[in-house]
């Protein structure tokens, strides 16, 4: 175990459309600051329609990967934690792979809701400590406004659209 990891670059992206406090005021009985004492939310950002997953996390990807002076072709694999897949096949690592133009690394998809990035980044290291990868693109990007009932006061509160990405 001679090698080492290290965080190369970040980048994240969040669409432009939000949802506040207040216009979920409208939907469901709560208020500003029920919301914000239970939550510490004020704003949740929304995916455009026809805006997946994938597409969220080409911007943070693109990002990242400016921060850390890598190409795409220079990623050997990509590690997407996600709950809301652009579809079933082929799967959201796979379509950022397309998108990215990174070639034929590895590419696949890790369902375990809040806690997905966090296994892909763990699993991203094992891999650089063995000596598996050099270079890994780590994931997390959620569409779950798409499946918010917003009559549900107690759901409709917490949920939004990002995409963070960590390069290994």
């Amino acid at each position: 175990m001679g090698y080492k990891t290290k965080i190369l670059g970040t980048g994240s992206y969040l669409p432009p459309k939000t949802l506040s406090n207040l216009d979920i005021e409208k939907l469901v009985e709560t208020s500003d600051a029920w919301i914000t004492e239970r939550t510490g939310i004020k704003v949740r950002h929304l995916a455009q329609e026809g805006e997946g997953s994938s597409d969220l996390a080409l911007k943070a990807a693109q990002n990242a990967l400016k921060a850390a002076k890598v190409s795409p072709e220079e990623i050997e694999a990509i590690f997407f934690a996600t709950t809301t897949p652009d579809t079933n096949l082929p799967n959201s690592a796979c379509q950022l792979q397309t998108k990215l133009g990174s070639g034929t690394c590895v590419a696949w998809d890790l369902n375990a809701a809040c806690s997905g990035f966090l296994y892909v980044l763990s699993i991203a290291n094992h891999y650089i400590k063995l000596g598996t990868f050099s270079k890994i693109l780590v994931v997390g990007a959620e569409t779950l406004t798409r499946f918010i009932n917003y009559k549900d006061r107690e759901t409709c509160i917490l949920f939004d659209a990002m995409a963070q990405e960590h390069l290994y």
